[in-house]
């Protein structure tokens, strides 16, 4: 997915991410995480760890992660899990929609609705591997101390394919520089390990899917994709959506 687009994404996570809708969804990926690890122990399990960590990037309550960790343990709790779809948009939009619940066929059925009512349709699975790859995305913040030629050199060995420095816009007018590794799905371990090595403090890490070639469309195309997107991240079960949008 474009920077621009995971900007305008990030600018609107106050709708979206309005906290009766965000926490709940972290907290089904910290279950899921901490059940298939088999640990409530971050430090024993990585899958985890990880998920705490993104949740603690969106500010989520330290109580309110703790108890999706319970929840993963309790017998009489339902029992969740991740599952993806794939779908195509009008304007030659493809979509990958991410979610975790304990019922598929609801989810399915909502899915396939929302997806029918703006005009797109759901794809048999493996239907789009050829325009996405899977990849292992970290982002931290800049530091003075940070050489990133450097950095590159001594990350490739772990899997590292690509770096960049890029500048988000905050509300306070004020922009932050961080700078976002990619690597490879298989390589996602090695390379969080690598940055823990050398006292890099990771803010989000996620196995994301990124597009082969990005296409770009019109505003007004853009605007009536970024809507299906909405309405889709509005459901319960979604997660995250994935696009080849530039």
């Amino acid at each position: 997915m474009g920077r621009a687009f995971e900007y305008r994404k990030a600018a609107k996570l106050k709708r979206w991410g309005t906290m009766s809708k965000l926490f709940p969804k972290l907290g089904r990926l910290i279950t899921i995480a901490a059940k298939e690890g088999g640990s409530p122990d971050p430090e024993m399990n990585a899958k985890l760890r990880t998920a705490i960590l993104n949740a603690k990037a969106q500010n989520m309550p330290k109580a309110n992660i703790e108890a999706a960790i319970k929840r993963a343990f309790d017998k009489n709790a339902a029992d969740l899990k991740e599952v993806t779809y794939e779908a195509k948009a009008p304007h030659g939009v493809q979509l990958i929609i991410e979610c975790a619940t304990d019922n598929t066929t609801r989810t399915v059925a909502n899915v396939k609705a929302i997806l029918k009512k703006n005009k797109a349709e759901m794809l048999p699975s493996g239907s789009l591997n050829y325009i996405f790859d899977r990849k292992a995305v970290f982002e931290f913040d800049k530091k003075d101390d940070i050489d990133l030629e450097e950095l590159e050199l001594e990350l490739i060995d772990y899997g590292l394919e690509e770096i960049e420095e890029d500048i988000i816009p905050q509300e306070n007018g004020e922009d932050k520089k961080i700078i976002r590794i990619y690597g490879e799905f298989k390589s996602f371990g090695e390379l969080n390990k690598a940055l823990e090595e050398r006292g890099i403090e990771v803010k989000k890490a996620n196995l994301e899917y990124i597009a082969n070639s990005p296409i770009t469309l019109s505003d007004e195309q853009q605007e009536e994709i970024i809507n299906l997107i909405d309405k889709l991240e509005e459901d319960d079960d979604v997660q995250k959506v994935y696009t080849n949008l530039a």
